[in-house]
């Protein structure tokens, strides 16, 4: 018929139907709304100690999880004799016969950590390109605890004792304060979920295989936490430079306790301070202001423990 057209075969329908809704700006790839997104999220992640090189993780790609590790020959070695958990070693080809390498894999077959044999662009991949020395130890994720396992897992013949972190960044000295609770009669440690260390291979390292005998408990909020123990009976006490007593004069020492420790540097954020019952400072004589987190809560919990025998 003169002025007809062929008929498309359904291809135009095809063309006018949708492709589901449009993704959110942060979810386009190379969208500057994604790009910020990201920088927000890598703002939020505890930053490493300064000179601290051994314990990385690795580049994630969309989705994925960071991998925890443990890098270059002198810090797996130490991190296997201090019995950090490990998923894996990772050891180069061609580094079989290195001395320091094969003292670890020695451990990590006494400690029945798998060793995987990998070439040395695929241990640069996995480390993100820092100097692994050939080999690498796979640390799997910590298993938190809620806040409340931590006194349901204490003995009825106890007085619950709880350590409190609060704007500790630095994971070994996160694991400072979990040998130092260990030892001296703690029940469990608490830090926050956001801007704060968390159970890393630094940490674990740190604890000297402490972390395998005191649980730790993430709090999505630390003050809500806080006010959770003290319904239950708990009295907050903070260490502060400003504080009322002195740990020679606590006399709650003996009661359901949480003691909560700040930062060195800016030590007890105003919400959490105003959360305790009582603020405690440590007699300091000399020069010297502060003691980082991990000896100031030494020195605190000792005070508990002597109290309490």
């Amino acid at each position: 018929m003169p002025g007809s057209s062929k008929g498309t075969g359904g291809h135009g329908r095809r063309k006018l139907t949708g492709k589901g809704p449009t993704p959110k700006a942060e979810m386009r790839p190379g969208h500057p709304a994604r790009r910020k997104a990201a920088r927000a999220a890598r703002r939020d992640e505890p930053a490493p100690a300064p000179g601290s090189a051994a314990p990385t993780r690795s580049s994630r790609r969309s989705g994925e999880v960071a991998e925890e590790l443990v890098i270059g020959r002198n810090s797996v070695v130490e991190a296997l004799r201090a019995r950090v958990p490990g998923i894996a070693l990772l050891r180069a080809l061609g580094t079989e016969n290195d001395p320091r390498t094969v003292e670890a894999a020695k451990l990590a077959e006494r400690r029945g950590v798998p060793i995987a044999d990998v070439t040395r662009s695929e241990l640069d991949r996995r480390t993100a390109g820092a100097p692994h020395q050939g080999v690498a130890l796979v640390v799997p994720p910590y298993d938190y605890a809620h806040p409340e396992d931590l006194l349901a897992g204490v003995p009825s013949t106890e007085k619950p004792l709880l350590v409190a972190l609060d704007g500790i960044t630095d994971p070994r000295n996160l694991g400072s304060v979990v040998r130092s609770a260990a030892a001296l009669g703690a029940h469990g440690v608490l830090v926050p979920e956001r801007r704060a260390a968390g159970v890393t291979a630094g940490a674990w390292k740190s604890s000297a295989g402490a972390l395998a005998r005191l649980r730790v408990a993430r709090a999505t909020n630390l003050v809500r936490a806080l006010q959770a123990y003290r319904a239950d009976g708990l009295f907050v006490v903070g260490l502060a430079a400003d504080g009322e007593i002195d740990t020679d004069d606590l006399a709650l020492a003996r009661d359901p306790l949480v003691l909560v420790i700040g930062s060195e540097g800016k030590g007890l954020s105003r919400l959490v301070g105003e959360q305790c019952d009582l603020r405690m400072r440590i007699p300091i004589t000399g020069a010297v202001e502060s003691l980082n987190a991990g000896v100031a809560a030494g020195i605190a919990l000792a005070e508990v423990a002597r109290r309490r025998r």
